[in-house]
């Protein structure tokens, strides 16, 4: 069996890469250009008794991402889970967000999806088999302030998901979507150790999210025990959406 994991040199792909090894998964590890960190998730992939392949690519940019899903198709096999985490964070009020950021967000975190749905979908269909897990945000669902253009993008995410697992489903090709809260991630490198604890005390469970924590809902999801599910929003959060 083999896994995609797009943004997987860090955080949350990272974590879903590992855990997906240790359910028996080979893996190919996406990373825009850090390639040295993707190389030491390889590692730890490998180590469990599994293969790791790195590619380095921008899934944003379309023809980028057509050319590594034929590669990928072609020297490592067909793919089973193609998990779409890669995904960048802009915050700012509405009216200072450049048309390049909405832009550059955009590309990643909803056309980026896209991209690689639409190389490794058609393989999926041809075999009748396969499973496509997105990582989304809980403000795709409730959005925020300051953080209208991210919540756009996630949102999208959200829809897009849901419409993909009525398309695919006909083909035994199950849609699903991993939205998580705060994610102690490198995207909250910014807030401060009492804004942290200030998230912390939001959720129901008293603490924030860890990588693992999501990793763990994407396993799931691409295991047979969730075969039954599909096209639905998993909410790893917390309880500070509920």
């Amino acid at each position: 069996m083999l896994a995609f994991v797009s943004g997987a040199s860090r955080g949350i792909g990272a974590a879903c890469a590992v855990e997906l090894a240790k359910e028996g998964f080979d893996v190919v590890i996406n990373c825009r250009g850090n390639a040295s960190a993707a190389e030491g998730v390889a590692a730890k992939v490998r180590a469990l008794g599994r293969k790791a392949y790195v590619k380095c690519f921008d899934v944003s940019d379309a023809a980028a991402a057509e050319k590594a899903c034929a590669e990928v198709l072609k020297e490592c096999g067909p793919v089973d889970v193609l998990v779409n985490n890669a995904g960048v964070s802009i915050s700012g009020l509405v009216q200072d967000m450049s048309s390049d950021q909405w832009d550059a967000l955009l590309g990643v975190n909803l056309k980026g999806m896209f991209d690689l749905c639409k190389g490794f979908v058609p393989s999926m269909v041809s075999r009748k088999k396969g499973c496509i897990v997105n990582i989304s945000s809980m403000w795709g669902q409730t959005g925020a302030s300051f953080e209208s253009v991210y919540s756009a993008s996630k949102g999208g995410v959200d829809a897009f998901t849901k419409a993909l697992a009525k398309e695919l489903g006909p083909s035994g090709i199950r849609v699903n979507a991993v939205s998580p809260g705060c994610i102690l991630t490198d995207m909250c490198a910014g807030y401060s150790e009492q804004d942290l604890k200030d998230l912390a005390d939001q959720t129901a469970i008293g603490r924030n999210g860890t990588p693992q924590d999501i990793a763990n809902a994407v396993a799931f999801l691409a295991s047979d025990k969730a075969s039954f599910i599909t096209g639905q929003i998993l909410g790893v959060n917390g309880g500070m959406v509920i």
